[in-house]
């Protein structure tokens, strides 16, 4: 998908004042618009306070914003020197959390810092889309095409899942493995290998549902969504209501802080995993609508950095990390509406959540990292090519 391209001469230092003009504001803006809404959102689910979801979110939102600057500001060069740094860190997180981490709704996903609650899965997205990258990263269009050459980026995205998938994780396991194959398409992996794997996996998911590997909840989850009426006071109580709440909300909507179904508390999880529900609830389908299209934009906005840099680091990154933005809101969307099973997947910069926030706002500033340093010419050690 990304072709290589051809090296000329060294390219010329930019000075730090010229990285600041070369940040991409109007991206910035509009992640400060979709994270506003996202406020006023939690502002909402608390029933017109800024306790306990508001205020923490904004604090988050501003640190996660600067943040987001300064790795924009970083050469491209060092986030190619250290992806596999970063994803062994993760890594080594995601094998802690396994058997020290905190459980929290029947699954052991979270580490506590005292002031926030870590969550190593979201960061691994960040760090798999980055150390594939690296990986495809020179690598041409005949070598793509030979299997042992797919060996080590398939061994990086499939044994994060598998821890991922059992924390019990199955919605991040999924975005993992979905971002993985997004990634290997962009290096130019051949469909009929995409096809085995899909064949694999239809396997695979056969063996997991007979042999004990899904637990109880996933396969009701499953089965509610093939049936939810089959459960109304049970499995099927979450996506009923959420339908209900989508469908009250009619064309325009009922009014902010006017959605009887989440202040009611019929919606469940309503500032985390059902936020868009409610969202929908009080605006209705225009404003639903327009916030998909407020997503439809950043995601753009990724794939036009990712064609404008000259290194394949730089393409595979922005692509990477565009679409696993779109992978955030579509199985979000998706899941409130019923037309997936539904998973723990946050609504990215709405949501309620420290680590998710984050990682997504660390993400951002990567991809303008790219569109600053758009004409760097990197070598396979991630230096300067002349």
């Amino acid at each position: 998908m990304f072709a290589m391209t051809p090296m000329g001469n060294k390219q010329k230092k930019i000075s730090l004042g010229e990285k600041l003009l070369q940040l991409n504001w109007s991206l910035v803006l509009l992640v400060t618009a979709v994270a506003s809404i996202g406020f006023a959102m939690l502002y909402s689910a608390a029933h017109g306070s800024t306790e306990p979801w508001m205020n923490a979110q904004i604090k988050r939102f501003a640190l996660g914003l600067v943040g987001m600057l300064v790795l924009g500001l970083i050469d491209l060069r060092y986030y190619m020197r250290f992806a596999y740094a970063f994803y062994a860190v993760a890594f080594v997180l995601l094998v802690y959390v396994e058997f020290l981490g905190e459980i929290g709704m029947g699954a052991q996903r979270w580490i506590n810092l005292g002031f926030m609650q870590l969550q190593p899965s979201e960061m691994m997205k960040v760090a798999l889309v980055l150390s594939l990258a690296r990986y495809f990263h020179g690598v041409d269009w005949e070598a793509v095409g030979k299997p042992w050459v797919l060996i080590p980026p398939t061994l990086l995205a499939v044994a994060p899942a598998g821890l991922v998938m059992k924390q019990p994780d199955l919605g991040t396991a999924v975005t993992l493995m979905i971002v993985g194959g997004a990634m290997f398409f962009a290096a130019g992996v051949r469909w009929w290998k995409f096809a085995i794997i899909i064949a694999a996996g239809v396997v695979g998911a056969y063996f997991a549902w007979n042999s004990g590997l899904l637990h109880d909840y996933q396969k009701a989850r499953i089965l509610t969504f093939l049936d939810p009426e089959s459960d109304v006071r049970g499995a099927g109580y979450h996506i009923i209501q959420s339908k209900i709440a989508l469908g009250s909300g009619g064309v325009w909507g009922k009014g902010f802080l006017q959605g009887t179904q989440s202040h009611l508390d019929f919606l469940p999880e309503r500032q985390t995993d059902f936020i868009f529900t409610m969202f929908a609830e009080e605006w209705g389908l225009v404003g639903g609508v327009v916030l998909l299209s407020l997503y439809s934009m950043l995601v753009l906005y990724g794939v036009v950095i990712a064609l404008r840099c000259r290194s394949q680091f730089g393409k595979m990154m922005a692509f990477g990390l565009s679409f696993n933005l779109f992978t955030y809101f579509f199985i979000n969307t998706a899941m409130v509406m019923g037309l997936i099973p539904v998973v723990g997947v946050p609504l990215p910069l709405i949501s309620y959540g420290g680590t998710a926030m984050m990682t997504v706002l660390a993400g951002f500033g990567l991809m303008m990292s790219a569109y600053v340093h758009r004409d760097a010419k990197i070598g396979r050690t991630g230096r300067e090519e002349n």
